[in-house]
């Protein structure tokens, strides 16, 4: 999805208006809804009135690779974004700039109106409405027009950026520079805006966490000032809310050992509107990888340098000791299998794994490591093909999510044999997926 600044400038500017029209009315800020800390959006009805209309989501085996059905809303969402969706048409004269916002938005409005529907509610007990789809899907679009786009464009300045999380502990909050730039959303915690955005997405009533004394040893080394990598398969662009929201569901030391994670994250986080403010509250590694590097030959000699300076950083993370950090080895997410609908682990690559594993000798510290398997295809579908330019089409579902941690990787191979270990990492991390697979009732993937 490519989007220029007068797109989502538009779709913010239209979401306002329709806060004008009967099915959400008004906009009140600061008022706290999900978790603590949060600074969200309430979106008051002025009139009870309904549409009973219905909106079919993509069509069976659509071209974003999820395993979708159409499917109808429930009045009151359809009502709701029904009216948002008027406003955008209104708002955004060109058809071609109307499809891919307007397509989110129904997309948003048709996974929460499926928690809705399920019975699933809020972490505080309270039900999932229309007016919180509203909310949050305004609240991104605000920030995507803020920090996404034009003078105030958020820069990560930073190969090792540190998640803006509102902390007058934090020195940056000391920059006025800083403040003046964040304007009023200078206390506001975007790790927590991230999850509370994907959260009502996620059926976490059905989802599984697999391996939980694996992580609590993970958490213990960290404590110990050992480092720990996370060898992940990677399948959608909310991969850091699914760790940080399934985690939470152990308990608050996991939850508060989500948050600390550094994401290893690709160039395509940092440069597309919509992703930068997920981008802002999370602790990142930015690098260009593998796939991507060679796109543009006249930008590889300084997509070398900042990878060399994203390692640089890296390694000294590692030495400061009690380092917890997250990366794909394959460079990239699952993709579908178009022919037969099965979504494999895509590959991992010798070399970054022998990177890290380098590292952590080089660190003089301790390094522990663990195979991640991560099932969260159908929340966010990417894609079934690579494209290298920012932006995709986004697409939301209302689904279980899984994770498994395995045991810890022993040390195989020595030198002359690196690839072994490599070869468990991805042996651990497949089999974690086909029984997360099994386990969740969703074998249909499995390879």
């Amino acid at each position: 999805m490519k989007l220029s600044g007068s797109v989502i400038l538009s779709a913010a500017v239209g979401l306002v208006a329709a806060g004008t029209v009967d099915a959400f009315a008004t906009y009140q800020f600061g008022s706290s809804t999900r978790s603590a800390g949060r600074s969200s959006v309430v979106v008051s009805s002025a009139s009870e009135k309904v549409a009973e209309t219905e909106m079919s989501a993509a069509p069976t085996n659509g071209a974003d690779g999820a395993d979708t059905k159409p499917c109808s809303l429930r009045p009151d969402f359809e009502a709701t974004r029904e009216v948002a969706v008027k406003q955008l048409v209104e708002t955004l004269k060109t058809p071609s700039l109307q499809g891919p916002l307007i397509h989110f938005v129904n997309e948003y409005f048709g996974a929460l109106s499926a928690a809705a529907e399920s019975g699933a509610t809020n972490p505080d007990g309270s039900a999932i409405t229309a007016k919180e789809a509203a909310g949050q899907m305004l609240r991104t679009l605000q920030f995507g027009v803020t920090y996404g786009l034009g003078p105030n464009k958020f820069v990560f300045t930073d190969v090792a950026h540190k998640a803006l999380r509102g902390v007058v502990s934090d020195p940056r909050y000391s920059d006025d520079d800083f403040k003046t730039r964040l304007g009023n959303d200078v206390e506001t915690d975007f790790y927590t805006a991230g999850c509370d955005f994907f959260r009502p997405a996620m059926d976490l009533d059905n989802s599984l966490l697999l391996g939980g004394s694996n992580l609590e040893q993970a958490l213990e080394q960290i404590r110990a000032g050992e480092n720990v990598v996370f060898l992940a398969n990677h399948q959608s662009e909310a991969d850091p809310q699914v760790v940080s929201c399934l985690f939470e569901t152990m308990g608050e030391d996991i939850g508060k050992f989500a948050a600390d994670v550094s994401y290893v994250a690709g160039h395509k986080v940092t440069t597309d509107p919509l992703a930068i403010p997920f981008s802002m509250g999370r602790n990142l590694i930015c690098i260009h990888s593998k796939k991507h590097i060679d796109t543009d030959p006249e930008m590889k000699p300084a997509k070398q340098r900042q990878n060399m300076s994203a390692m640089s950083s890296m390694l000294g993370m590692m030495k400061a000791g009690g380092a917890a950090i997250w990366v794909a080895p394959s460079g990239g997410r699952d993709r579908r299998d178009v022919a037969t609908g099965k979504i494999p682990i895509a590959p991992f690559d010798q070399k970054t794994v022998d990177m890290f594993r380098l590292m952590g000798n080089k660190s003089k510290v301790h390094t522990h490591f663990y195979s991640m398997s991560m099932v969260s295809y159908d929340l966010c579908p990417p894609p079934d093909f690579i494209d290298p330019g920012v932006g995709e089409q986004r697409n939301v579902r209302f689904t279980p999510i899984g994770i498994a941690i395995s045991d810890e990787i022993p040390n195989v191979g020595g030198a002359e044999k690196r690839h072994l270990f490599t070869e468990c990492a991805e042996k651990e991390a497949t089999d974690g997926y086909n029984e997360l697979l099994t386990k969740m009732g969703m074998e249909r993937y499995i390879p």
